[in-house]
């Protein structure tokens, strides 16, 4: 849809017109916009980038600084600095004129209503949380027990100044009774996330807890991440989702890192606040964090426009520099399971983006701010030195669920990660770690590249699968481990699983070859309806135990159904201890697992719809089709979340 005018005419007119030119006048556009996008010259007064209003590989994002105006060629969308702001910050245009005026410092004359008859604005958000930072700096300054902390963990005055760290007393309303004397309203404290409502009504989210300001890329506090001084819990806590604070798309640190980024075209995702300030203090100056979320998808089109990402073939490709070609994306992630599935997912996201990703995992499992206060400056640098490409850090944390000095072993290392490698789109690249992959498995690479070339189908992938599975406890992979569990809960708890919904997984919601056939093998066999129609059965004729017996009954049923092979590791899983011991617990241990089960095969296939609506004409019915299906997965999701 294009769109190359905003309507200013039709806003109501708070603003003299004189005012808003004056701004316009001050404002340059390609300061403006280089705050958001990564832009590079394009001819004789021209600039472009990535488009930060729809997905692209290549830049069709122009500004033009002599005429003051943008305009992206790929999705029709394009105006003046106004209207960019407008749509990137999510804002009415009179706080688009509000939020450029502060930036060029021009005073705006404002209208004579009162406050209480207006509207929560993001300007006065925004305000409301700069007075806040204030009011936790200098609560830090009076609480020795608050400075000692980080002090204790290497961090001096000039440094906490640098990331405006505070403290929130451990008091129910002082914060609150601070912005009520400042002229805030109930409405706009109520809109700031900084509180939280009881019986009683309003008191401060944030108590006895160290702060760190969350900005904007632009520089201005949205929200705030904590961390409790003490044992209270939890020991976490951030800003919830509000109208200026949107997790999903905010990267810690990104205020100060992102002219770092944009020149040097890397930038090192931390897992936490204090990472990022020790990876600044050691010349790490490209390091950001997410703000407690997951890497996602909205981070990946931030990153995107900053490094300035290409989908050429050269991407990723490593120089003897140590440098990438199409710029990096390094992520530090701890060596225990949740940093290895953090890594995994990131693997989902588009191959261009995964080639260009790097992993970078301390030896010892510690982060980069543990790793700074114990070794110093040049042991975080060579950190991030350290890093290897994400398609082998993926699948060799595959391999390391496999015996390799076993022959066995072996065979089940290639079965595992031969459709990984399988799924490199990319012709020369997915040679390369055939190639590899025959030298970590030390195996024959004809072998190899047969099992690659088989695995490329979901028919090959079905037919791959070993004689013999790893016991749970040694599986390194966590959407590995969630499967075997369900599948446990599924073969040896039956009625439970049915209770959870199991007869409703499509088949695509196991991605591990075996597990996808014993998975088939179940269904064949009637799901767990079948099972619970033999126990009735069982049970109106009297038989004793009648639900051991249809379980029994059951897992017979399914091996029937199975190539001997996966009948071999049905039998394996229905027999495998089960971590939950306690019978009152079992319900909702069953649930809980079939639940986590569900929202990964959701997740799953929201990412394979979004890739084919970027694939896709959004003309054509087929993209109509998507995007309702997408839709619908997406409500799916949140309501397994709240379950």
């Amino acid at each position: 849809m294009a769109c190359s005018t905003v309507r200013h005419a039709e806003e109501p007119a708070v603003i003299p017109r004189e005012d808003i030119d004056k701004v316009r006048e001050l404002v340059r556009i390609e300061d403006i916009v280089g705050d958001y996008v990564s832009l590079k010259h394009a001819g004789s007064g021209s600039m472009k980038g990535l488009c930060p209003f729809h997905d692209e590989k290549s830049p069709s994002f122009h500004v033009r600084p002599l005429v003051g105006r943008w305009h992206c060629f790929g999705c029709g969308e394009g105006g003046d600095v106004f209207s960019f702001i407008e749509k990137i910050e999510h804002i009415p245009f009179v706080e688009a004129i509000q939020f450029l005026a502060r930036k060029v410092g021009v005073e705006l004359r404002d209208d004579a209503r009162p406050r209480e008859d207006r509207g929560v604005t993001r300007a006065r958000l925004v305000d409301a949380h700069t007075q806040a930072v204030e009011f936790y700096r200098q609560r830090l300054a009076e609480n020795t027990h608050a400075r000692e902390f980080l002090t204790r963990r290497g961090f001096e005055q000039p440094v906490i100044d640098m990331f405006e760290v505070g403290y929130s007393p451990d008091s129910w309303d002082e914060l609150l009774r601070h912005l009520r004397a400042k002229g805030f309203t109930e409405k706009e404290l109520a809109a700031t996330g900084l509180f939280t409502t009881g019986t009683r009504g309003m008191y401060d989210r944030f108590r006895g807890r160290l702060m760190w300001p969350i900005h904007s890329i632009t520089g201005e506090t949205i929200g705030f991440g904590a961390r409790i001084l003490g044992e209270g819990q939890p020991k976490y806590l951030n800003t919830p989702d509000s109208q200026l604070y949107q997790k999903s798309k905010v990267l810690y640190g990104l205020d100060l890192a992102k002219k770092h980024i944009a020149a040097e075209r890397q930038i090192v995702i931390v897992e936490g606040y204090t990472d990022v300030m020790a990876a600044h203090i050691a010349g790490v100056t490209t390091a950001v964090a997410t703000c407690g979320t997951a890497f996602g998808t909205e981070h990946t089109k931030i990153v995107r426009r900053l490094i300035g990402d290409s989908a050429s073939p050269s991407a990723g490709v490593m120089l003897s520099t140590g440098q990438s070609v199409g710029g990096e994306i390094i992520f530090t992630f701890d060596g225990d399971a949740a940093g290895q599935k953090a890594a995994l997912r990131a693997y989902e996201e588009d191959q261009a983006f995964a080639a260009q990703t790097f992993i970078a995992v301390a030896k010892d499992g510690k982060d980069p701010a543990d790793v700074w206060l114990e070794k110093g400056d040049e042991a975080v640098k060579a950190l991030i030195d350290s890093r290897e490409p994400l398609f082998a850090f993926a699948i060799r944390s595959v391999l390391k669920g496999a015996r390799l000095d076993t022959a066995e072993g072996r065979v089940a290392g290639l079965r595992a990660a031969a459709p990984m490698v399988a799924g490199i789109r990319d012709r020369v690249l997915r040679g390369e770690y055939t190639r590899q992959l025959a030298g970590w498995l030390g195996m024959d690479e004809d072998t190899v590249r047969g099992y690659v070339r088989g695995a490329s189908g979901s028919q090959g992938q079905a037919r791959q699968t070993p004689a013999q599975l790893a016991p749970r406890n040694q599986l390194r992979d966590p959407i590995e481990r969630i499967e075997r569990e369900s599948l446990e809960v599924i073969l040896q708890m039956p009625n439970y699983a049915g209770a959870a919904g199991v007869d409703d997984l499509p088949s695509e919601t196991f991605v591990v070859p075996v597990h996808r056939s014993i998975h088939d093998a179940i269904r064949a066999a009637g799901g767990v309806a079948a099972y619970s129609l033999k126990a009735d059965e069982f049970a109106s004729r009297g038989v004793a135990d009648a639900g051991g017996k249809a379980n029994a009954w059951f897992i017979d049923q399914v091996c029937a159904q199975a190539e001997p092979e996966v009948a071999t590791a049905i039998s394996q899983i229905a027999v495998a201890p089960i971590p939950q011991t306690d019978p009152e617990g079992m319900w909702n241990y069953a649930r809980g697992i079939i639940l986590s089960l569900l929202r990964l095969g959701v997740t799953r296939q929201i990412g394979e719809i979004r890739g084919r609506l970027q694939r896709t004409n959004p003309e054509d019915d087929e993209y109509v089709a998507l995007f309702t299906r997408l839709i619908q997965l997406e409500q799916q999701k949140r309501a397994y979340e709240e379950a």
